[in-house]
């Protein structure tokens, strides 16, 4: 019988296949008091279960190398490394050896007695990239129960399955959640699509549908329950829904559609090297979001014409409060630069705090009510003069490699730019005085607080360019946490007052000749690319992945036009029935 499982769309495309069903990795934890003799034998167990998972990672990466796959796929050799980055954290090890010696714990229910104190850690960090980043805990946390009770992973029987089945009959992967290790296992397109009962739109499985530009849906909540082996089933990886046992019919008008998405994607890669020029001969910057140095081949991948957002807090998360010092920063931040060949790379500075903790700022006792609110971004940097100096010394060193952009986070006060700017000038003055060698950067500000929005002559007067961060503008603009499920249908980026806010924005930094561009998730919403671009905005910023699909919509556009119609927009009651063509 035919039904529908609805989920969220994070690659695009059409997949249609036989299910290989991955059941839930969790298995079931033994809890009992432990004597006092035993209390080395059980940290022992540890060891070696932390040492057999650490070996299984490093071996695909190996055999990643060895494939020569690691340039092809950045992201995922990236998750990789942030699978042993997490594995080795002090404050895993440290925290579980306490619930064994401390309270006499058995190994198992240590484990996962230290899983869910990091996982609250997690949930209440505002990213949502750093956020999805407890599934890679939790999946390293199930590989060591399995190896402590001597069970197989979970993905081996599916890759047994898959070795047999017939070339005439494609394969889609249904699975509780997918490690990056998983993943790459099928790296050969064994699997046409996936689907997963948990994950988000940044989550690690996301992140590898995209890089692979597999059709997917996540968040499918008990899809893995409700799918049955060898069952027919079609995941629309545009509309994040996924059939079951679909009706000739259906099965036909999905096969037409995946046969019109392949020829959509061909036609898109030929863009790539087509400069992103509208209609009325406006040129249009596209530039690519990365996390991390490797990432940079992705963005070449794509064309981009440069890195617009290098969120530098990825060096910073899961140390343990061990904060990577300036030679461990600036080597990551030139491989960026000298990774681009040229082409500018912007870093924005550490945007970590209450809502990110680690645990350097736990022992200082810092506790919010609100996260949110807190001390975050650049107020964090600024509470910590001595770290916020090595940061940006780091990022003035990698300069001298390379154009580079220097954005600073969450502004809002004219004392913090005083401060901020006073900071930039002592790093420079401590660099001339060591004779180490560093170059020019640009300097820009995040328009991400409304406060920032409404006083942007302030901004205009000391920075060299704008970059609005749409996706805190919005959250903070609406009074909502896009983390909670409970407000996120609110989240609104056609919301009149966000938009308002935007326009303002672009509109007051080309009348002063000042750059200004998108680099939330709204620069690459291919549904909202016609309204910044009547709105007046000549630069994106956005995931490498949709620069193509965006690209495509500027070359169909005439600018001129637009103007017109996105003040009309401006002024609805209803901005999004407008957008409907």
């Amino acid at each position: 019988m035919t039904f529908s499982v609805h989920g969220l769309a994070v690659s695009r495309g059409v997949a249609i296949g036989r299910a290989v069903i991955v059941a839930a990795s969790r298995v079931d934890v033994a809890h009992r008091l432990i004597a006092a003799h035993e209390v080395e034998g059980e940290i022992e167990r540890l060891r070696q279960a932390r040492k057999a998972v650490a070996e299984e990672i490093l071996r695909v990466q190996q055999g990643l190398v060895g494939l020569g796959q690691v340039d092809a796929h950045p992201e995922l050799a990236a998750l990789l490394d942030v699978h042993l980055m997490l594995l080795q954290d002090e404050q895993l090890t440290d925290g579980v050896k306490h619930w064994v010696q401390d309270r006499h714990y058995n190994a198992e229910w240590a484990l996962t007695t230290q899983l869910e104190v990091i996982s609250r850690q997690f949930d209440e960090m505002e990213d949502p990239y750093l956020r999805e980043r407890k599934a890679d805990l939790e999946q390293l946390v199930d590989r060591m129960l399995r190896v402590m009770r001597g069970q197989a992973t979970p993905i081996a029987a599916p890759t047994v399955a898959a070795a047999r089945a017939s070339e005439d009959e494609p394969l889609v992967l249904i699975a509780h959640d997918l490690s990056p290790a998983d993943m790459l296992q099928f790296k050969q397109s064994v699997f046409a699509g996936f689907v997963t009962d948990v994950g988000g739109k940044t989550s690690h499985t996301a992140i590898v549908a995209r890089s692979l530009d597999i059709p997917a849906v996540v968040g499918a909540r008990s899809a893995s329950h409700l799918i049955r082996q060898d069952d027919w089933v079609v995941i629309d990886g545009d509309a994040g829904v996924v059939v079951v046992d679909p009706s000739p019919i259906v099965l036909a008008e999905y096969g037409y559609k995946q046969r019109q998405g392949e020829v959509e994607r061909e036609k898109l890669s030929r863009l790539k090297n087509t400069p992103a020029v509208t209609l009325d001969g406006q040129k249009i910057e596209l530039l690519a979001n990365i996390e991390q140095p490797d990432d940079v081949v992705g963005a070449l991948k794509a064309g981009a014409a440069g890195v617009g957002l290098f969120r530098s807090e990825f060096l910073f998360m899961g140390r343990n409060g061990r904060l990577p010092d300036e030679e461990e920063q600036y080597r990551a931040y030139r491989r960026a630069v000298e990774g681009m060949q040229g082409l500018p790379v912007t870093i924005r500075t550490v945007d970590v705090g209450a809502d990110k903790p680690l645990d350097r700022s736990a022992a200082r006792g810092d506790d919010h009510l609100n996260p949110s609110l807190g001390l975050r971004a650049i107020r964090w940097s600024l509470a910590d003069p001595a770290m916020f100096l090595e940061q940006l010394r780091a990022i003035l060193r990698a300069a001298a490699h390379g154009p580079v952009n220097l954005l600073i986070p969450m502004l809002a006060h004219a004392s913090e730019i005083r401060q901020t700017l006073a900071l930039v000038n002592r790093a420079r003055d401590q660099l001339t005085v060591a004779d180490v060698p560093f170059g020019e950067v640009r300097l820009g500000a995040m328009i991400e607080v409304p406060a920032a929005a409404l006083t942007i002559p302030l901004f205009l007067r000391h920075f060299d360019f704008l970059s609005i961060g749409t996706n805190d503008l919005i959250q903070y603009t609406l009074a909502i946490d896009r983390a909670d499920e409970a407000v996120s249908h609110l989240y609104d980026p056609l919301h009149p007052a966000v938009l308002q806010l935007v326009a303002s924005t672009i509109a007051q930094a080309r009348a002063q000749g000042k750059g200004v561009s998108v680099c939330g998730e709204m620069a690459g919403d291919v549904t909202l690319t016609r309204l910044l671009l009547g709105l007046g905005l000549r630069s994106f910023s956005m995931h490498p992945s949709r620069i193509l699909a965006v690209k495509q919509q500027i070359l169909r556009s005439d600018t001129g036009k637009l103007a017109a119609w996105a003040q009309t927009v401006l002024q609805s009651d209803d901005p999004a029935a407008l957008l409907v063509d």
